[in-house]
C-alpha cells in the first residue's frame, strides 16, 4: 500500500496518474497548501515541505520529489520505465526536462501573471518566453516520436501531462504546438489519466 500525500495541483496529480495506470493500491492523504505542508508531521516525510510525497507501507520507504516517486513506483511495478539502453535514457531525460524546465517555468509564469501582488512585466514576459521555448522543444520532439521517450508511453509523459494539458494561459496561436496538442489528446483519452485528473482531493 502506498500512502500518497498530495494536493490538487499539477505536481500533486503526477503520481496519481502512475498509480492509476499501474493499479498499485494506495491511500490518498490530502495535504492542503495552507501551511499544512510546513507542519512537523509532514516535514518529517518531506523535509522540503512540498507535496507530493509518499510512504511505501510494504517497505517503509519514504520518497519525496515527484520525479523520484515516479521512478520508484515504475521500478517497483516494472512498468512504464525501460530497464536499460537508449529507451531508459530517453525516459529519464524527458522526465528531468519536466522537473527542471516545464514545471518550474510554467509555475513561475503562472505566479507572476496571476498571483503576484505586484505585476512585474519583465518577470511575466521572461517566464512566458521561457515556457513557450520549452514547449517549442517539446513540440519538435513530438513531431518525430509518438511519446516523449519514443514509441512507448512512459513516466516521462505522465509527469509532464498535468502541466501541459491546458495551454490556454500561454495564449498559443491557432495551430501552434500542434504536436503537443496531438499528444495531449492521446493522453487525455486514457481512462487512468482521466481518473487521476478528475479525482477529488480534499474538499473541492
Amino acid at each position: 500500500m502506498i500512502d500518497l500525500y498530495t494536493w490538487r495541483t499539477p505536481n500533486g496529480r503526477k503520481p496519481l496518474i502512475l498509480l492509476e495506470e499501474t493499479g498499485l493500491p494506495y491511500n490518498l492523504i490530502p495535504v492542503p497548501l495552507d501551511g499544512t505542508q510546513k507542519e512537523p508531521w509532514f516535514t518529517a516525510i518531506n523535509p522540503n515541505g512540498r507535496i507530493p510525497a509518499m510512504i511505501d507501507r510494504e517497505t517503509d520507504i519514504t520518497v519525496f520529489e515527484s520525479g523520484a516517486m515516479m521512478i520508484y513506483m515504475a521500478e517497483k511495478t516494472g512498468q512504464f520505465l525501460p530497464t536499460a539502453g537508449q529507451a531508459r535514457a530517453d525516459t529519464l531525460s524527458w522526465l528531468m526536462y519536466q522537473m527542471g524546465g516545464i514545471g518550474p517555468m510554467f509555475g513561475q509564469f503562472y505566479h507572476f501573471q496571476h498571483s503576484a501582488p505586484e505585476k512585474l512585466p519583465y518577470a511575466i514576459q521572461r517566464y512566458k518566453d521561457e515556457s513557450r521555448r520549452l514547449l517549442t522543444v517539446m513540440d519538435g520532439r513530438l513531431a518525430e516520436a509518438e511519446y516523449l521517450a519514443g514509441a512507448e508511453y512512459t513516466i516521462a509523459d505522465m509527469i509532464t501531462y498535468p502541466w501541459v494539458n491546458n495551454l490556454s494561459f500561454l495564449e498559443p496561436a491557432a495551430g501552434e504546438f500542434a504536436h503537443v496538442m496531438r499528444w495531449v489528446e492521446t493522453l487525455k483519452a486514457r481512462p487512468a489519466v482521466q481518473r487521476a485528473m478528475e479525482m477529488t482531493i480534499g474538499d473541492e
